[in-house]
């Protein structure tokens, strides 16, 4: 992904209920046609949603910036998912045993893969 991909893809992220395509590209600084083009490389890459948008009279599309599904093995070790998740006490990060104790089942699993 290009640098200006990129950009545009944070500017459409940022913004919750979406992104205009019209005030994309000025927030791009960018010229329209070039911003037409990099919105549908990022909506060919499954990465933005588009939506036809009337603004004002004006038609225009509606940028939404789709989600990557998170990897499980971030939130899981040994079988057990992140404490923090579903976590209702109050307690620092750095001393929290259940934090602890999690974090340390992730080390284990990754000592103990073999190597390839």
């Amino acid at each position: 992904m290009t640098e200006l991909e990129e950009e545009a893809f944070n500017a459409i992220y940022k913004n919750r209920d979406g992104a205009l395509q019209n005030e994309l590209w000025k927030e791009l600084g960018i010229d329209s046609r070039k911003c037409s083009r990099v919105v549908k490389k990022l909506i060919d890459e499954g990465r933005v949603e588009r939506l036809e948008h009337r603004s004002e009279g004006i038609r225009t599309y509606k940028l939404i910036a789709k989600k990557k599904a998170i990897d499980p093995s971030v939130i899981l070790a040994g079988g057990e998912i992140l404490p923090c998740i579903c976590c209702e006490l109050e307690c620092s990060v750095d001393q929290c045993p259940l934090l602890m104790d999690w974090m340390y089942q992730v080390a284990m699993e990754e000592f103990e893969e073999p190597e390839a």
